[in-house]
């Protein structure tokens, strides 16, 4: 086995590989995103606020005049109400829980490279189609190109998780898992920040979509030279790291993966798969309505500029990448020290992601129009969110390193049905963009997060299942018959 300094040098490969699928998330969730700031620059919300409720809006200066009702808005290019832009939304999440499964399952057949691959080239092209689409065919066309999008990304998660599976070992799963998954909240940070400086730069919403969209493509090219599927493929992989990897993970190679049948049945009876798909469903609520409508709420409630809008919308989500990274240390660091068990780790730092981000929000919605206590209150509870990356998305190759990219994308499937419905319920729950009606949307958001909290610490378990080696019935006859040598007696 090689020594630690052998192991943590920079340039081997999984360490490569990793960065990439950061990079990936990244992109990823940029091209995902971003329409949630754009957006607020594209259409115009239909709302108007009059004086006498100025409690129920926030503005740096309210215009002196004699008037008793005074417009916000100004003119923008779509005629969008709320529910449109909701729709708009959402669209992504009906077609991102559509081919999680497929591709879970691909993934852990033939490899993640190639799903990734064909994901982040599919999402990138759309991305640099949207402002055609939206100007020429409006708002319908623009929801099946979304729509279009999520099928594209789908398989990313499944398939980075499998790749994990292949070239991570477990003393490393924390710093590693959170490197790659903690890409989510840099590419939240970029389409919220960067894209906000884009716009004013430009003076136009059109450059978010086509620099993000360019981004793939130039991504790509790397990822195709240097990504493998199994450390045993890797023409790269040097003899030291390739050793150690062979010895420290026992993962099946994906061109073995025929003699395995997935467990369907198991799966759907096991409790700990059960308790990571509820608290998906929490996690995924919180963090979907937060990503897609904290810019409405930042604009239309508190009054920020699209600049300051980027800037601050993006604060959340540079805490909860630091938070990721660093928790993902800890994580490893606990594990190694092996005075917990990994079960009781991961539902500690689950707990951590649930609790703080429905303190938070809740906190920011009784702000007032103190824009400072809103702010600090949505960073500090998003950000403590970021504990997730090392304990909830890891947890699916707790259960099966086998069948990490098929369980995954079971449990992201379920789970983020509520993605699916979170900003389309949200549009609907603040047709007027008001306080009071903000401060709902953030109490429900907190009580999902805490009651599916409850139940992943009941069912929740970080062991190995024993369907993670379920063989197939077939594989083990035709070997059983090969292997058969009769016992001639002497007559």
């Amino acid at each position: 086995m090689p020594s630690n300094k052998e192991k943590c040098s920079f340039w081997q490969q999984r360490y490569l590989i990793s960065i990439l699928g950061f990079v990936a998330l990244a992109i990823s969730y940029v091209q995902r995103f971003c329409l949630s700031l754009a957006i607020t620059e594209m259409a115009d919300g239909h709302h108007q606020h009059s004086l006498k409720n100025s409690s129920q809006i926030c503005k740096s200066e309210i215009q002196k005049s004699g008037n008793l009702s005074v417009s916000i808005e100004k003119d923008l290019e779509f005629d969008w109400d709320e529910k449109t832009q909701g729709l708009i939304l959402a669209s992504f999440f009906w077609g991102y829980v559509i081919t999680q499964i497929p591709g879970g399952m691909w993934a852990d057949k033939y490899g993640g490279k190639i799903t990734v691959a064909l994901g982040v080239m599919f999402s990138s092209l759309g991305s640099l189609l949207t402002p055609y689409v939206a100007r020429i065919y409006g708002p319908t066309a623009l929801v099946v190109l979304r729509l279009l999008i999520g099928l594209a990304q789908g398989p990313l998660y499944p398939s980075l998780n499998r790749l994990l599976a292949s070239w991570v070992p477990i003393e490393e799963r924390g710093r590693l898992g959170s490197l790659v998954f903690a890409g989510a909240q840099v590419g939240n940070v970029l389409s919220m920040q960067m894209g906000g400086f884009l716009m004013r730069y430009f003076d136009t919403w059109t450059s978010v979509f086509y620099i993000f969209g360019s981004l793939g493509f130039f991504w790509l090219m790397f990822w195709l030279l240097i990504a493998y599927n199994h450390p045993n493929h890797h023409p790269f992989i040097g003899s030291k790291e390739k050793r150690y990897l062979s010895e420290a993970i026992h993962t099946h190679d994906p061109e073995d993966m025929e003699k395995l049948e997935i467990p369907w049945k198991e799966i759907f009876k096991s409790r700990p798969v059960w308790g990571l798909i509820i608290i998906h469903i929490g996690h995924d609520w919180g963090l979907f309505a937060m990503i897609t409508d904290l810019p409405k709420y930042m604009k239309s409630v508190l009054g920020f500029s699209v600049a300051q809008n980027g800037l601050l919308s993006g604060l959340p989500y540079i805490l909860m990448w630091l938070v990721a990274i660093g928790s993902g240390f800890m994580v490893d660091s606990l594990i190694a020290s092996k005075r917990y068990s990994i079960t009781l780790i991961r539902k500690i730092f689950v707990t951590i992601a649930s609790v703080g981000p429905a303190v938070g929000i809740v906190l920011a919605s009784y702000s007032g129009c103190d824009k400072m206590w809103a702010v600090f209150s949505f960073t500090l509870g998003m950000g403590l969110m970021g504990t997730f990356v090392p304990s909830l998305k890891v947890n699916a190759l707790d259960l099966s390193p086998n069948f990490a990219g098929t369980l995954l994308a079971i449990v992201g499937t379920i789970g983020c049905l509520s993605g699916t419905m979170a900003p389309y319920i949200v549009g609907l729950m603040v047709p007027n963009s008001s306080l009071e009606e903000w401060r709902s949307v953030f109490w429900l958001s907190a009580a999902i997060l805490v009651i599916t909290n409850v139940v992943f610490i009941e069912l929740g378990s970080a062991k190995v299942q024993p369907w993670n080696e379920t063989k197939k019935r077939k594989y083990d006859e035709e070997n059983d018959f090969k292997n058969f040598t009769p016992i001639l007696k002497p007559l």
